[in-house]
């Protein structure tokens, strides 16, 4: 883990400090724990991946192996929520299908920021080179598209294709769901994805240029190898799961470690988790992204998240205990 180090406070916890902790089902969370635990590099994980694998009590598993790190930068505690949308397009372009999902240049990759959001979409560099993936019919869906970071696209005549995130223009995201309560549009409580998307689509003109605030823009690569009655891949290269993956800042969150959640608000949840994903959004030792699944019903509940709450790193022990200054030991 990295971040400004003086500006971190970190808290070993006992078990009985978790609320909930007793009544998890945690070997749900060891079964997630188990597919992407084998892809983590440093020898403390993997030694504990083996022995993952070996003891058939998981809650057991993790109060031998593991302390729960209650780590703090200063912000409070914000948890959202992100699913796997599902758009109508096509291979083809036609009157219909106009709005392109696009690959990434090798360009973007090596100059850094690379064009923004509206240079991309009206400036034509992406013109005449092939990188189309597929063409969609509903840019607001795309725009949300891009900000989950992976999606089914129907064709017509029933096949599916998935797209996973290839990469970004390197401009760091502005939200436009807070952008419409700085111009008094909403008030913060307000404001959700489907708030936005109804905004945009009766006000296309204005909308439009709302969109554009965010000059962040995200490729894309298709994956369609990924079975569909699997989740989508995220940022391990794993499939995710649904309400067991939580997207976390990496600088603080090791990717593969499992995470206690504590999320209030009106349907408090408690629940033990794997940080298999990050998001361009996802900024801080607090912040958390809980994956719904996929579909509409899972995009509704997902965009009416942002409650308040904590979350715990269940850390190897002796990883746990190196993070504490001396004078805490």
């Amino acid at each position: 883990m990295s971040g400004a180090a003086a500006d971190i406070r970190y808290t070993v916890l006992d078990y009985s400090a978790l609320d909930g902790w007793a009544e998890d089902d945690h070997a749900s969370a060891l079964d997630v724990f188990r597919s992407t635990c084998r892809d983590m590099n440093d020898p403390d994980w993997r030694s504990l991946c083996a022995v993952a694998s070996e003891i058939p009590d998981a809650k057991a598993f993790f109060e031998l192996f593991f302390r729960p790190v209650l780590i703090e930068d200063g912000q409070p505690g914000l948890f959202t929520g992100y699913f796997e949308p599902e758009l109508q397009g096509s291979k083809r372009p036609s009157t219909r299908y106009r709005y392109p999902v696009y690959a990434m240049p090798r360009e973007a990759r090596v100059s850094r920021p690379w064009h923004t959001r509206r240079e991309i979409l009206q400036g034509g560099v992406m013109s005449g080179r092939g990188l189309e993936i597929a063409w969609v019919d509903d840019p607001v869906e795309l725009f949300f598209l891009q900000i989950q970071g992976s999606g089914r696209i129907k064709l017509p005549g029933g096949r599916t294709i998935r797209v996973g995130y290839s990469g970004s223009n390197g401009h760091e995201y502005r939200s436009i769901g807070q952008e419409l309560v700085r111009r008094g549009t909403y008030a913060p409580h307000q404001v959700s994805a489907d708030v936005i998307k109804n905004w945009v689509k009766r006000n296309p003109a204005a909308g439009e240029e709302l969109l554009f605030h965010n000059p962040s823009y995200v490729f894309f690569r298709e994956v369609s190898e990924v079975p569909p009655e699997l989740g989508p891949l995220g940022a391990m290269n794993r499939s995710i799961t649904t309400m067991r993956t939580v997207a976390v800042d990496p600088a603080f969150v090791p990717l593969g470690a499992p995470v206690w959640i504590e999320k209030d608000g009106r349907d408090p949840l408690r629940r033990l988790m794997v940080a298999q994903d990050t998001g361009s959004a996802i900024k801080g030792a607090q912040r958390a992204d809980v994956f719904f699944g996929t579909g509409d019903k899972a995009g509704r509940e997902a965009g009416r998240l942002r409650d308040p709450g904590r979350l715990m790193v269940l850390m190897p022990i002796q990883r746990a205990y190196a993070l504490l200054p001396e004078s805490a030991i």
